[in-house]
């Protein structure tokens, strides 16, 4: 029998390190890495554990984030970007070559979870012309041919990231879904070799993109507090975009003779910066809605029960590219500093809980000098300069900057280049026009940001593994104190 000292040790070692053992229950999160300062993969390794989430989506296979994530008890799903497409397409070594670096070296000696390879991202976007087309398919069965041979293919799975414009309803209603007529044929094929190798379809679902390309699209069947008006498919209900959007799938599916396929929701998020639509407070109404249907186990009137879901994303994206528009950058649930945007629980009855050892540099600023001239013909290039090389993205209209006046306009410009330029003197050099203050000109919701330090020394990659293993170890000191 326990004495009573040591059940209080036990619980105690539960209290304090309780999040070891509370996953969220089917929760994965997207982690990109196009970032100017990105944090060290072993601090978001950390994030991930400490905030519950179990499973990751990689966009790349980086080796450095593989080996931090190694038993670290998150499973992944590993990608192969759109323009190594070609090569792997082309030839069965490659492919045998990249499944060798990026998912057997990691699996068999750093003990990284690598559930998925992810084979290509949204590759029949229309806004690609076709560029993937051909080649998507002879990827896939080359990167499955080559997971066969390293013995991995019945613990790892390929899938193909698609967006939801690969089908379309011609009434609108679910019911009336179907692959998009001009890629049908090889949608079929597609579906067919995954199911083939029991290997799931993975959809994006963007419920803000529809609002954003679509003036008139109805904002309240966004989000999931059945404030918007139904939408009635003979009898099944559906009161948000993301339910029906899913069900179109799953009738494109059904129709075809795969009814009974996995579905993966590999991104499913909302952005906090760069549109009129996106922030913090749309994005927190949505993501904490979608949580909470996951937590009660709601999914759609096709398919009962949560989803098997990707929140998109992790952490904010500063180099990301704009050209789908501005917000592109603001996708995550933490700033670039790993610091919580917002309050969100993620299933655990918990906020967010930050990211730890994160260093800032100084409090200091780049601005426009008192004695600028506003008319001074050098500043128009050099706030497009700054611009340029830096994200200036919160200056739209709309955007959290988006009211600032001219000289406002053209410091949160200054700053962000000095900023991202690791606050170098030079950074701050435009002729007669700028200056270093340590005076924070911040502006109401409108924040005049201050880069993390990068640190790419890893010290910490093992961190989250040896308290796992100090835990265990205090555990069973316990139980040989007992015997």
């Amino acid at each position: 029998m326990l004495s009573k000292s040591v059940v209080a040790v036990f619980f105690l070692i539960i209290l304090l390190y309780g999040n070891l053992f509370i996953e969220v229950e089917g929760i994965g999160v997207n982690w990109g890495s196009q970032a100017s300062h990105p944090l060290p993969p072993a601090t978001v390794v950390r994030l991930l554990r400490e905030n519950g989430i179990q499973k990751v989506k990689l966009f790349e296979a980086d080796s450095q984030i593989l080996r931090a994530l190694s038993r670290s008890g998150i499973q992944v799903m590993v990608g192969i970007p759109n323009d190594l497409l070609a090569p792997i397409a082309g030839s069965v070594a490659v492919a045998e070559r990249w499944v060798s670096q990026n998912v057997s070296a990691h699996v068999s000696s750093n003990g990284v979870d690598i559930r998925y390879v992810a084979v290509g991202n949204e590759p029949f976007l229309k806004s690609f012309n076709g560029t993937f087309e051909s080649i998507t398919l002879p990827a896939l069965q080359n990167i499955q041919s080559a997971l066969i041979k390293a013995g991995l293919a019945s613990q790892v799975k390929v899938t193909v990231p698609l967006n939801a414009d690969v089908y379309e309803s011609a009434s609108n209603l679910p019911s009336a879904g179907d692959f998009r007529a001009e890629i049908r044929d090889l949608m079929i094929s597609i579906v067919k070799f995954l199911s083939d190798n029991q290997a799931p379809f993975t959809i994006n679902i963007y419920p803000f993109i529809s609002l954003y390309n679509d003036p008139h699209f109805p904002v309240e069947f966004a989000f999931f507090d059945g404030t918007g008006s139904p939408i009635n498919d003979n009898g099944r209900i559906y009161d948000n975009v993301l339910d029906a959007n899913y069900d179109t799938l799953v009738w494109s599916l059904q129709k075809n003779g795969f009814g009974n396929m996995s579905i993966i929701v590999g991104e499913v998020g909302w952005p906090t910066d760069g549109d009129k639509n996106a922030n913090m407070q749309y994005a927190r109404r949505y993501n904490q809605g979608f949580m909470n249907r996951q937590k009660a186990g709601r999914g759609t009137p096709m398919r009962p029960g949560p989803m098997d879901a990707y929140l998109f994303s992790l952490i904010d994206e500063d180099a990301k590219s704009i050209q789908p528009g501005n917000f592109e950058r603001h996708w995550g649930i933490f700033y670039i500093d790993g610091q919580p945007k917002y309050q969100l629980s993620l299933g655990n009855g918990n906020g967010l809980v930050p990211a730890k050892g994160v260093r800032h540099m100084a409090k200091k600023w780049c601005v426009l000098a008192a004695s600028a001239n506003l008319q001074d013909p050098q500043l128009g290039p050099s706030v497009s300069y700054a611009c340029d090389h830096a994200d200036c993205t919160s200056l739209g209209y709309g955007s959290s900057c988006g009211s600032l006046n001219l000289a406002q306009n053209v410091s949160y410009a200054f700053n962000s280049y000095y900023q991202v330029s690791d606050q170098l003197d030079s950074a701050c050099k435009f002729p007669g026009l700028s200056v270093i203050t340590t005076n924070d000109p911040s502006v109401g919701s409108c924040k005049f940001k201050i880069m993390i330090k990068s640190d790419s020394s890893g010290g910490e990659a093992s961190a989250p593994f040896k308290r796992s293993v100090a835990v265990l170890l205090l555990l069973w000191m316990c139980v040989y104190i007992v015997l």
